[in-house]
């Protein structure tokens, strides 16, 4: 009965220190920088105040966007073999140095939000493209030019299309628009 009981807790034991094993397996996990994790805060403050984010370095930054105008669409994809609309920003901006979150909805979290109307070159865009609320956000795009009122351009990767840029206010793109930031 003794040795019952002891290959009871000798089992017991060593389920338990499996469970505690596989559990803290995650602990030990690389953690990539690009994984930003954010957890829907109203706003959150750039992380790269010693940047420097002016006209110049927005210039740069979409003009490297447009050089992958014409990449196909790929989910998760962030080189020229393809990229989605969250790796296309994560992409550029990495290249300029500022570290951002990568996926759609945690860059909406990043920066300040602004109004539709303030719009100008550099800022973001966000859509909600499946017809959920603005809490599922899960399509994000870069403010390129100002051609009018009613003609604000935007890159982005559409799965359809690939990298393009298309106008915020179209039929379309107005019915799925959620938001807009300023990401520094």
């Amino acid at each position: 009965m003794k040795q019952n009981h002891l290959n009871t807790f000798y089992r017991f034991s060593v389920l338990i220190g499996v469970v505690v094993l596989l559990d803290s397996c995650k602990l030990f996990r690389k953690k990539e920088d690009n994984n930003v994790v954010v957890t829907h805060p109203k706003s959150v403050p750039p992380t790269n105040t010693s940047k420097t984010y002016n006209a110049k370095t927005i210039n740069s930054l979409i003009s490297t966007a447009r050089s992958y105008t014409g990449v196909p669409y790929r989910a998760g994809g962030t080189d020229r073999n393809g990229m989605d609309c969250s790796g296309l920003l994560f992409c550029v901006y990495n290249q300029f140095g500022f570290k951002i979150p990568r996926i759609s909805y945690q860059q909406s979290d990043f920066g300040k939000e602004i109004s539709i109307d303030d719009l100008r070159p550099g800022d973001w865009v966000f859509f909600v493209t499946n017809k959920g609320n603005v809490s599922n956000i899960n399509h994000a795009g870069l403010i390129t030019e100002l051609r009018s009122k009613t003609e604000v351009m935007f890159i982005h990767s559409s799965s359809s299309k690939g990298i393009r840029e298309d106008n915020l206010y179209s039929k379309y793109w107005m019915g799925c628009f959620a938001k807009a930031s300023r990401p520094f």
